[in-house]
């Protein structure tokens, strides 16, 4: 008996997004629709992020928010931690219907700044902080997917 394929189109699936949220700019990564794969999607000066978010939602579905949460190694806050959690409050308000987790970010840039050097750029490509931040949100986002931790 020969195997039988359906052809029915599969729900249009919602991606997952992760910020690097810094005081100047923020990295931004995003999930496949299938949420396997994290690639970079922009990095945009940070007092302009809710409104790149609104026209990014308007086009893509977004099934939640990972933001990476600044800590030190003893686990006490950094000087960005409250930045993160007033941005965190601000994106509540504004789409209180998409969750908001927060994830680790201790050593992301370093990874990132690693990751980047053996691309093979100039120097000064290298150096772009914009490329640092963009290159950790996606490592946030590849480690979120790959370690499970997706809860819906």
């Amino acid at each position: 008996m020969a195997t039988q394929f359906t052809t029915t189109k599969p729900p249009d699936l919602a991606r997952i997004l992760a910020l690097d949220y810094g005081k100047k700019r923020t990295g931004i990564a995003v999930t496949d629709a299938l949420q396997i794969i994290a690639t970079a999607l922009d990095t945009v000066d940070s007092g302009e992020l809710i409104g790149y978010l609104k026209k990014y939602m308007l086009a893509e579905p977004v099934e939640r928010i990972i933001i990476g949460y600044p800590l030190n190694m003893d686990d006490s806050p950094t000087h960005a931690t409250p930045l993160v959690e007033k941005f965190i409050l601000k994106f509540g308000n504004v789409f209180p219907n998409i969750p908001v987790e927060k994830v680790d970010e201790r050593m992301t840039s370093k990874m990132a700044s690693r990751e980047i050097a053996g691309m093979g750029l100039k120097k000064k490509d290298r150096e772009k902080k914009e490329l640092i931040d963009a290159v950790a949100a996606t490592m946030m986002l590849q480690e979120y997917i790959t370690k499970g931790e997706i809860t819906g």
